[in-house]
């Protein structure tokens, strides 16, 4: 138990180009994991956790990658995560199994729309955080905006645990508010930690950064409260047990700060990860008895008890595939057969690694907190392997649906397999990567939740697979609703000698409201045993059917109540698919009658431009049906917060670069479903109608 309460499973979590990779490069370094920092832009072999070619040359994140270092006699399990909401399940998956995470937000940029997405997610599965205020080095980094944004934005209690000495090119080092003492990061490397009094100029500064940190502290603890009251001065270590406690609690966020570039403030960030964030031991998970009625369950981190683990991320290789998992209870050893509750299928774990980016370690055994991998192990994301006494099921991962698909076609038949093959691995790596085959036209057609995320997909198979593809235009993956109430009555009746079909539904088609989180709501109202029980499942499963190809434009209607009141049946026709098939065309009656809308995704956009450079911009995003929230300056630039049409965001990339003269970055992410203006249904139901024909 010593041992575990020395493990720090964490995760490194920002908007894009926050430093999180640049970050992770530095706490490899002067943990010593590696001798030489490589950087995510410029010359040399490029960062250590972004080791696949395209993450080289577009200087992006895209697969999560895991290492483990060792700090100060602790053991820190770290997982780099994307920053592109493109890639958002890796962020997802990660934190879904991490004990602990770092927010990393750019001192000049503050707290963007993807920080937001990410605090989210470490709120859906309660994830304590520090949170690391980066790249002070820089003109327009103001670190006391970006804590007040943490307050304001995120709703979070951040305690400042530093304050910076100097600021943009005069950055130097930091104030350490529990020891008072001024830190300086000596060497060409940062490797030298040199600490001084407080310079003069800061002194007041520091005294009242540091009562307003002991002031918050005090709120959450009646005995720190105390001391102030009677002015004693409470020590480093009580400071440090205080905050510990606070944070796992997720009571407080404390805020460290620092340039990773520069290599400033990241050994004192690993102090803090070891001091403050949770180890396995402080940390209670759930999971659920499938024996038990699905009753829940704790589980403990005790290498005793039964094994416990969870598959959150595979990748396919030449040697098979390769499976993260963390274990939650008990231990793995190799050789060791246990249960995939999913599929109660049984599987012997032949050899187990642990993960350095690319690069992996053999394991022989593997403890409770420990995050490793199953090397050629058969399973999907998000399944819980057991030692055979249990039956337990883990939360699975939670996947934002797709919004954007195209068609993919290879003109070579000795590619088909290959395309296949790919696509198939993609599909059970990523929860959010969907392929589907038009009935209609036989087009493959993939779907993603950005353009970047398909298009990363679309290179990788050209590269990883030698398959020439042509991919067509993106399509935006538009919804259909009803607008008012319909009612239905429908008999489905066909006799042509011997037994025929039978069946009669009535009933009422519903709208649910716009902020309706479901998208189909079945309702059985029908009483003394007009429809037989044993058929009233067919009717559901007809309404659902219909609904997954609207009659309007062949697009999956939602927010849609159906409710079965009446029908009637046959003693010899009647039967399941006489139902399905009447509740079928049913829907479709009342559906049409309905006055069905298009609806549109909408996506969040966030744009950051040259402060001189922003009348354009707007006037371009207005110009997309684009809805101007907010703007705000931080420093020489400006971010423009917007609702645009995803079907107008299309090539944006381009556009932006050529409107700021390359200097303008964007990021979006789906924000919700809204029906389109006339004109726009009008023009997606005619080439719904157009495509048809020509099939």
């Amino acid at each position: 138990m010593s041992e575990l309460r020395r493990i720090r499973n964490i995760g490194i979590s920002a908007h894009i180009d926050s430093g999180k990779t640049t970050l992770s490069e530095r706490i490899l370094y002067y943990s010593g994991r590696i001798h030489a920092m490589g950087e995510v832009h410029g010359g040399g072999k490029g960062a250590t956790m972004d080791f696949m070619e395209l993450e080289k040359e577009r200087g992006i994140t895209i697969t999560s990658a895991a290492t483990s270092v060792e700090w100060e006699g602790h053991e820190i399990n770290l997982i780099d995560t994307p920053g592109h909401v493109d890639f958002t399940v890796e962020v997802e998956r990660s934190l879904r199994v991490l004990d602990g995470a770092i927010l990393v937000l750019c001192g000049v940029g503050g707290v963007q729309s993807q920080s937001l997405t990410v605090d989210r997610q470490m709120k859906r599965y309660g994830v304590p955080r520090l949170a690391f205020i980066n790249k002070l080095d820089r003109v327009g980094a103001d670190p006391a905006r970006v804590v007040m944004q943490i307050e304001e934005k995120l709703g979070l209690e951040a305690v400042p645990l530093q304050i910076p000495i100097g600021a943009e090119a005069d950055f130097q080092g930091v104030v350490d508010l529990l020891t008072m003492e001024a830190v300086y990061f000596d060497g060409s490397q940062g490797q030298s930690i040199r600490r001084e009094p407080i310079p003069a100029e800061l002194r007041d500064a520091a005294e009242r950064a540091r009562q307003g940190m002991l002031d918050t502290l005090s709120l959450y603890d009646d005995e720190l409260m105390e001391m102030l009251l009677e002015e004693k001065q409470p020590s480093p270590e009580r400071l440090i047990e205080t905050i510990r406690r606070l944070t796992i609690s997720r009571d407080i966020v404390p805020v460290l700060m620092g340039s990773a570039f520069k290599n400033k403030g990241v050994q004192l960030l690993l102090d803090a990860i070891t001091r403050y964030l949770p180890s396995p031991l402080d940390i209670m998970y759930y999971a659920r008895d499938n024996d038990n009625d699905g009753a829940e369950v704790a589980l403990t981190a005790d290498p005793d008890a039964p094994a416990v683990a969870m598959a959150f991320k595979l990748v396919e290789e030449t040697f098979g595939q390769l499976t993260y998992t963390r274990v939650y209870q008990g231990q793995i050893r190799k050789g060791q057969t246990l249960v995939n509750t999913r599929t109660r299928k049984t599987a012997r774990i032949g050899r187990m690694v642990r993960m350095h980016a690319n690069d992996r370690e053999d394991v022989e055994v593997a403890k409770a907190g420990d995050i490793i991998a199953f090397v050629a192990i058969e399973c999907s994301t998000g399944d819980t392997f057991c030692d055979d006494k249990l039956n337990y099921s883990l939360e699975s991962i939670h996947a934002p649906e797709p919004v954007i698909s195209l068609a993919i076609t290879t003109d070579k038949g000795a590619d088909r397999d290959k395309l296949s093959k790919a696509l198939s691995r993609f599909v059970r790596e990523d929860p959010t990567f969907h392929v589907r085959t038009d009935q209609e036209s036989g087009e493959t057609i993939i779907a993603g939740v950005g353009e970047l995320q398909l298009e990363v997909y679309v290179e990788r198979i050209r590269r990883e697979y030698g398959v020439t593809v042509a991919t067509g235009a993106p399509r935006v993956n538009y919804r259909e609703a009803p607008t008012r109430v319909a009612a239905f009555n429908y008999k489905h009746k066909k006799q042509t000698g011997g037994s025929g079909q039978y069946g009669h539904v009535v009933g009422k088609l519903e709208p649910l409201p716009e902020d309706s989180t479901d998208a189909y709501v079945f309702e059985n109202k029908v009483v003394g045993g007009r429809i037989p029980t044993e058929y009233i499942p067919s009717c559901d499963k007809g309404f659902q059917a219909a609904r997954m190809n609207g009659p309007l434009a062949g697009y999956e209607v939602v927010r849609v109540k159906m409710v079965l009141e009446d029908g009637s049946s046959h003693s010899v026709d009647s039967s399941d698919l006489a139902f399905q098939i009447a509740a079928r065309e049913a829907f479709k009656e009342a559906y049409l009658a309905s006055k069905p809308a298009i609806l549109e995704p909408i996506m969040k956009v966030e744009v950051e431009v040259p402060t001189e450079m922003q009348g354009p911009v707007v006037g371009d995003l207005t110009s997309r049906r684009g809805i101007i929230h907010n703007t705000e300056n931080r420093g020489p630039t400006t971010a423009i917060m917007a609702d645009v049409p995803l079907s107008n965001m299309f090539g944006y990339a381009t556009d932006v670069r050529s409107m700021t003269q390359g200097r303008g970055t964007f990021s979006m992410e789906f924000g919700y479903y809204k029906q389109a203006p006339r004109d726009v249904q009008e023009e997606v139901i005619a080439k719904a109608k157009a495509a048809a024909q020509k099939r």
